[in-house]
């Protein structure tokens, strides 16, 4: 098991994937006006790409729309100190295609907000990494 220098165990590539396909929350980092923003979003991880349903109009679809972004989620236990967070940085594209358009619908991705969501971002997760703290006698 490898650790960083703050003794968190560092994660594997698989291992990443594996904890973002858990995970029913994340938060999509991206720049709103030159400024940094983050959303909590609802996703789906379609292989090695993380698919989020949006508006068509929202400022989320405006602002990925082929940017570089960087996505995280995690979990924690507060009670045992334990947890992990993972974080996937990639190309931000919104998906034109019908044929795309249709098998992405097909994904059990809900959105949690009212309204419609007809929009689909998907990040290719170019860079992914990731940290585990596991719980240590005193």
């Amino acid at each position: 098991m490898q650790l960083d220098s703050s003794g968190l165990q560092v994660l594997s590539r698989e291992e990443c994937l594996g904890l973002l396909s858990t995970a029913p929350i994340g938060r999509i980092v991206f720049t709103e006006h030159a400024l940094p923003a983050v959303q909590p979003v609802n996703f789906h991880l379609d292989g090695r790409s993380i698919v989020i349903r949006t508006s068509t109009g929202s400022k989320l679809a405006a602002a990925t729309r082929h940017a570089v972004v960087a996505f995280e989620a995690d979990e924690f236990d507060s009670e045992l100190r334990t947890g992990w967070s993972v974080t996937a940085v990639g190309q931000a594209r919104a998906v034109t295609d019908p044929d795309e358009i249709h098998r992405l619908a097909a994904l059990p991705l809900t959105a949690w907000a009212p309204g419609s969501r007809d929009h689909y971002i998907v990040v290719d997760a170019e860079q992914v990494s990731g940290r585990r703290i596991t719980h240590r006698g005193r």
